[in-house]
């Protein structure tokens, strides 16, 4: 509470409650919105009060909303980063501090905004999404739908004291001075593993990356998120691993020890091109809610690469994936899902499984053995048979 003093407010609230056990589908929502500029308060409430499930208070900067949280706990926070009095950031590690709920990160798409953005990701919030583009005519059809979707996805999410699942350690120089191997060319023995995943996902991706060796095959990941931020994420991967990590582009050959993250606001498709595999990038409409989707991308390599690849469909709320991921399992595909204790939201891989869609449901830090078990499994088996 802010008092005459200036003392900084705390955060907590008289009806403080666990949102790692709370409803699955809450009936009602109550959306705090933080940003200093009128406008976005403005059009971020309206936006959100077109479902009449929902509520919505605002709050000008962090102090404001610190007096408001205090009256009446909110079920999701959407808070700017930069902001007079307090900046987004600190008032993020002070709601986990204190009293955690999800946060979700409404940010510009300036670069020095797309990195802190991916730094609260890293504290604890749970979606990232981009300011209204104010007088474009698509913003209250797509990114309305967007909104939505993201502010329920948030409500879900299983949020938990931050730990950090410790990627496999590097029992060599490698955690120092990383040695890249050097890429061949694909066939389909080396096989390729396609990866979906949504809230929850960046630090998912993080732990499934940073285990994959130097050699693994190439693999293509569709991560919600907007447009401009996957370059930045794809960059912060690169430092994280062993493994080559980058943003998408159209006509990229696949190769071993590689992984490409699909760009956001495009599809990423997986085609055959002679004896080897090539990422395309698209536009198009949006698919399951979504673009990039992951059922366009786990379609695409159904058709693709077939038996030679693994499927996994990552925490995240929705059912995008869940029908590609059938789609890839009926061709011969080895498909994989994250078990619901490691999942921030359960909800993609819970989908999945009802489809008959998930052969392995794994926790995260075993996804990665899994997948490439999977593949040498098939190898072999090819190799018996004479393929």
């Amino acid at each position: 509470m802010v008092s005459n003093s200036g003392q900084t407010p705390e955060f907590s609230s008289p009806r403080a409650g666990d949102h790692g056990s709370r409803d699955r589908h809450p009936e009602k929502l109550h959306v705090l919105v933080v940003d200093d500029s009128a406008t976005v308060r403005q059009v971020m409430q309206a936006i959100l009060q077109t479902d009449r499930r929902i509520t919505v208070s605002v709050a000008s900067d962090p102090l404001i909303a610190g007096v408001k949280m205090q009256k009446e706990r909110p079920d999701v926070v959407i808070t700017d980063l930069e902001m007079p009095r307090m900046d987004g950031l600190t008032f993020l590690r002070k709601i986990m501090a204190e009293s955690p709920l999800p946060v979700v990160i409404c940010s510009g798409l300036a670069a020095k905004g797309t990195d802190l953005a991916l730094r609260a990701l890293e504290e604890g919030a749970v979606e990232i999404i981009t300011k209204p583009k104010l007088g474009v005519r698509d913003f209250l059809h797509e990114s309305a739908v967007l909104l939505l979707d993201v502010v329920w996805s948030a409500a879900e999410a299983r949020i938990m004291p931050r730990q950090r699942i410790a990627a496999p350690a590097r029992l060599s120089a490698d955690a120092v001075l990383p040695l890249r191997a050097k890429q061949r060319d694909w066939n389909p023995s080396h096989g390729l593993i396609a990866v979906g995943a949504s809230t929850g996902g960046t630090e998912a991706l993080r732990v499934l990356l940073s285990a994959m060796p130097q050699d693994c095959p190439p693999i293509v990941v569709v991560q919600h998120m907007p447009e401009n931020f996957t370059r930045a994420f794809a960059d912060r991967l690169n430092r994280d691993c062993t493994i080559l990590v980058s943003e998408a582009r159209d006509e990229v050959a696949l190769r071993p020890g590689m992984a490409l993250i699909a760009p956001g606001n495009y599809h990423c498709v997986v085609n055959s091109h002679g004896a080897n595999l090539m990422v395309n990038i698209m536009d198009g409409p949006l698919v399951s809610r979504h673009r990039p989707s992951v059922d366009v991308l786990f379609r695409s390599v159904a058709v693709s690469a077939g038996r030679n690849a693994v499927g996994v469909i990552m925490t995240g709320m929705g059912d995008d994936g869940a029908q590609g991921l059938l789609e890839m399992k009926q061709t011969g595909a080895i498909t994989i899902a994250q078990n619901e204790a490691t999942c921030v939201v359960f909800g993609m891989p819970r989908e999945a499984i009802a489809r008959g869609a998930v052969d392995l449901v794994l926790p995260l830090e075993q996804i990665a053995r899994g997948a490439l078990d999977s593949l040498a499994a098939e190898r072999r088996h090819q190799a018996q048979a004479g393929n």
